[in-house]
């Protein structure tokens, strides 16, 4: 799996640490996610140690709840923030966490090119601090922060 030419994955990295629910607050916009605000992502580890992906999402244009269920494997080992995952049998996709703070409370994932970005955050919002220090990063790496998508978190009815 391949990884943006400057970014560097998390290491060490705690998987422990990162399995839960994240909140998207910002992205590309993506087919696979066109239209959806509420978006969020739980991942949890397997037996095998490979990790359960959930993501969900409300497609406004529809009016519904969206989930996809996958799974990720780390590339390099488990102490690396570098993983390829998979929603599509044997289709696997970059997933490279590349910057997380010490509490694992938010997070930068950039996919297998700069064309693929996140900003997670275990809460429904990000401070401006935070945000901003993760968009310059992103933006160093050659990604066009102008076209993020800033995702609407507020809360709708199952």
């Amino acid at each position: 799996m391949s990884i943006p030419e400057n970014a560097t994955p998390v290491k060490p990295f705690d998987a422990a640490k990162y399995a839960g629910k994240w909140y998207e607050i910002a992205r590309f916009d993506y087919r696979f996610e066109k239209d959806l605000q509420n978006v969020t992502a739980e991942y949890g580890i397997l037996p095998d140690g490979t990790i359960s992906v959930l993501n969900r999402g409300y497609d406004v244009k529809k009016g519904e709840w969206k989930k996809s269920e996958g799974k990720a494997k780390f590339v390099n080992g488990p102490d690396e923030g570098r993983l390829k995952v998979s929603f599509f049998g044997p289709f696997y996709a970059g997933y490279n966490i590349i910057a997380v703070d010490p509490e694992y409370r938010y997070a930068l994932v950039v996919g297998k090119s700069t064309d693929y970005l996140w900003l997670l955050s275990r809460e429904t919002t990000m401070p401006a601090g935070i945000k901003d220090k993760y968009v310059a990063q992103a933006k160093a790496l050659g990604c066009n922060t102008d076209a993020l998508v800033w995702v609407d978190q507020k809360p709708r009815a199952e």
